[in-house]
């Protein structure tokens, strides 16, 4: 038997990446829209973590009764179920006792065995290693976003990009939101693999967008080193990492990185805006991202040398990367918390106008 017959089912999807006229229209330049959300997790942690979990079976050999088992009550628990259902592998999910109960009864309806157990992240983690993982033999650790195969993983939306936006004239940046960073090392190491960092070939510039209070890759840019925030009070608690992946902030030096820090109004209203605008629901952990349309900072920040007619005719792709922690009654809360913050009123001007 061939090895192609006996490589396992990818858990995640090519998505598609659309324009939106809308937002082109208050950001200034052509928008276009890359549907994470459209992941079988809903977010694009199915690629990342789908890869990391398939190439596991592919090294212990189909045969072996492989357990995966992730410590996260977010996007990263719920790509690991998704991705064991289409593997038809067992998964285990710890999370902290804190984890909503929404997130909670998301991944129970998977069919997964959920664990709650300590008062935040790292406690779970530590219970997960040393009381489950280190006493299963078949079992496979499954990290949210710190692994080189979850970065190949989501390498694989640069390399759709490539395609759907050749016929399109290209493209000449890239937002995506960065928590722990597995997403944005995954974007640049493809980016720079297209020849689109150096070389002879067009170059993308990337705006890498982070909330106050989650800012991990800000706070080690300002540092110039690896740095960890003390807590995080944003929010976009996907964005919750309290440091980055070094890879990440190695990339994040790169001149083509543009890192950006928003404020919990504008990825709240973000999300509200986009629901309004393109009838798709994500999280402020995509919000953040969104916001970027809307608040100006596309040209104010990535491309501060242009004029407006020349940037109109740029390309910029933005990585709706999803997210499940989020429902219309949160967009509406949002909206009556957020939706008269005076900065971002300033800021979403364009958009409220």
């Amino acid at each position: 038997m061939g090895s192609n017959a006996e490589a396992p089912p990818k858990p995640w999807v090519q998505t598609p990446c659309i324009y939106s006229s809308t937002l082109s229209r208050t950001a200034g330049c052509n928008i276009y829209l890359k549907l994470e959300n459209l992941q079988p997790s809903a977010s694009f942690k199915s690629r990342g973590i789908g890869n990391l979990m398939s190439l596991a079976i592919q090294h212990h050999g189909p045969s072996k009764p492989i357990h995966f088992y992730c410590s996260s009550g977010g996007n990263a628990g719920l790509a690991c179920a998704t991705a064991a259902i289409s593997l038809s592998r067992p998964a285990t999910i710890v999370v902290p006792l804190s984890t909503s109960a929404f997130m909670v009864s998301k991944l129970k309806l998977l069919g997964v065995e959920v664990v709650q157990i300590g008062k935040h992240w790292s406690e779970a983690d530590t219970y997960l290693r040393e009381e489950l993982l280190a006493k299963d033999e078949n079992g496979v650790y499954v990290p949210p976003f710190d692994h080189p195969d979850i970065w190949d993983g989501a390498a694989t939306i640069v390399d759709e990009v490539e395609r759907e936006m050749c016929d399109k004239g290209g493209y000449d940046g890239i937002v995506c939101s960065v928590g722990g960073g597995g997403l944005f090392a995954g974007l640049m190491t493809s980016l720079e693999r297209h020849g689109r960092l150096q070389g002879n070939g067009r170059k993308v510039k990337v705006m890498a967008v982070e909330t106050q209070g989650a800012h991990s890759l800000a706070l080690s840019l300002e540092k110039k080193k690896l740095s960890r925030l003390d807590a995080i009070t944003s929010i976009a608690t996907s964005l919750g990492a309290t440091q980055v992946a070094e890879k990440a902030f190695e990339w994040g030096q790169r001149p083509e990185v543009e890192s950006c820090v928003f404020s919990d109004a504008e990825a709240a209203m973000g999300s509200v805006c986009f629901a309004d605008d393109e009838r798709i629901i994500v999280e402020t952990a995509c919000g953040a991202s969104v916001a970027a349309a809307y608040n100006g900072s596309l040209h104010s920040l990535l491309f501060p040398g242009l004029s407006e007619e020349e940037f109109s005719r740029l390309k910029i792709v933005i990585v709706v990367c999803g997210g499940s922690n989020v429902s219309l009654d949160v967009l509406e809360g949002y909206k009556s918390k957020y939706g008269r913050d005076e900065k971002m009123l300033v800021k979403f001007k364009r958009r409220l106008e």
